[in-house]
């Protein structure tokens, strides 16, 4: 079993085309997501999703490399400096 990790992966999107097939996405990691919080700024036709994590470091570079993959959508991880230990697989 692989250290848990805290990240936040912050998520540009524009285009809304893509947004269905993010959210399936963020929905099938849901056991690792400690949180959300997503600002739209209509005026520019992007919105902004930062995303927080509690997995192991493949987990959310998988996740980060799959969201970065979708058409319009770009994608960074930044780790926490602090290891949470080992985690059950979710």
């Amino acid at each position: 079993m692989e250290d848990s990790r805290l990240a936040a992966i912050s998520i540009v999107v524009e285009d809304p085309e893509a947004v269905e097939a993010l959210n399936a996405m963020l929905h099938a990691y849901a056991g690792y997501i400690i949180g959300r919080m997503g600002i739209p700024y209509r005026q520019r036709g992007v919105s902004f999703i930062c995303v927080a994590l509690d997995a192991p470091a493949d987990i959310i570079n998988g996740l980060c490399g799959k969201l970065g993959r979708l058409k319009g959508v770009t994608a960074r991880a930044a780790y926490s400096g602090k290891n949470t230990g080992k985690k059950e697989a979710q």
